[in-house]
């Protein structure tokens, strides 16, 4: 526990989910705004979409997960969760910044990214199709009788509930009793839209019992409420218990992309409860319950901004797509991603 001892108010254990909680969104942060400031200086082209204000609700998710067992479908803003789940930082700056050695081998940048094989599909922009997707893999595994003891698990936005996709996603998965979690962060905007014109319910985890799936709401911008709720949510979905959602509010601190100033936003809403930083108020809440100390985090700020540097200068050294030699092929077809590096006539042999 690096000198810090567990006190009445959480066990060791508990000490030490939390504060790999707090490195993963401490990590997610600094790559996003390293990401942010590239966009803003003109150095990748397309969007950049972050999670600011989000990573506890993400980080929590990935950090309940087991990579290798379980699978789990993120959205724009689950960079936390990438980073919990064991997403390499080189497959986000290589997207980010069109490196052909990326996970889309330069054909696709910033969040459309996976790694299939480790249960990380590509995000689908699609709002609300990423339940069908991780549904159909959850299914395929019950076919082949490979389920037991794997969970599924998806990220989407307030905005989402409100397509025919999320309708018919859910209720499929509650009807197949399909171990998932669906995490529903409630965002207060889609896109620009705010939820008094997308829904009449006081609160969307009303919504988990028409279902028929177990409803749980958390503090989004709680550190540990979201490692607590998470993790018995995930665990529920391992044990059998059926689908689970889980609806989490808090405020977007962004806006939608790094192109949109968010001038939309009340400024009531910036200051009222729900409208704080997550990774602020989690950072105060360890420091005040000695978990960590002023100079642990320095220490983490200094290497992980290191690591992100190094991440970008690699992906930045490294050669676009060759049109001259791509055969633009579907990924799902013949160039795969997961390390075979089947190459087309003519083509150079990518290493990863």
């Amino acid at each position: 526990m690096t000198g810090h001892a567990a006190t009445a108010t959480h066990a060791q254990g508990e000490v030490a989910e939390i504060r790999r909680l707090f490195r993963v969104m401490l990590t997610a942060r600094l790559l996003e705004s390293k990401l942010s400031s590239l966009y803003k200086a003109g150095q990748i082209v397309g969007g950049v979409y972050i999670g600011k204000g989000q990573e506890a609700v993400s980080g929590a998710l990935g950090c309940a997960l087991i990579k290798g067992t379980d699978i789990f479908a993120p959205l724009i803003r689950d960079q936390a969760g990438r980073t919990a789940f064991g997403e390499a930082m080189l497959d986000c700056t290589r997207s980010y910044l069109g490196s052909v050695r990326g996970p889309m081998r330069g054909r696709d940048g910033n969040v459309h990214r996976g790694r299939p094989l480790d249960g990380l599909p590509a995000m689908i922009s699609h709002l609300g199709s990423s339940i069908s997707l991780v549904a159909g893999m959850l299914y395929a595994r019950r076919l082949k009788g490979t389920l037991k003891g794997v969970v599924g698990a998806t990220s989407v936005g307030d905005g989402a509930t409100s397509t025919g996709a999320f309708h018919e996603g859910l209720n499929m998965v509650a009807v197949e009793r399909l171990p998932m979690v669906v995490v529903v962060t409630n965002n207060q905007f889609a896109y620009s839209t705010p939820t008094a014109q997308q829904f009449a319910c006081e609160d969307l985890v009303d919504r988990a019992r028409g279902y028929g799936v177990a409803g749980h709401s958390v503090d989004g911008t709680d550190m540990f409420a979201c490692q607590k709720v998470m993790s018995a949510a995930v665990r529920a979905a391992r044990e059998g218990k059926g689908p689970q959602m889980v609806v989490a509010s808090l405020l977007r601190l962004s806006g939608h992309g790094e192109h949109d100033d968010a001038s939309y936003v009340p400024d009531e809403l910036k200051v009222a409860a729900g409208g704080g930083d997550s990774l602020e108020i989690g950072e105060k809440k360890l420091l005040s319950l000695g978990y960590i100390t002023a100079g642990e985090i320095a220490s983490w700020r200094s290497e992980i901004a290191d690591e992100v540097q190094r991440a970008v200068a690699q992906a930045q050294q490294e050669d676009a797509p060759d049109p001259r030699v791509e055969t633009w092929e579907a990924l799902s077809s013949r160039h795969l991603i997961e390390g075979l590096h089947l190459k087309p006539a003519g083509a150079k042999k990518l290493e990863a």
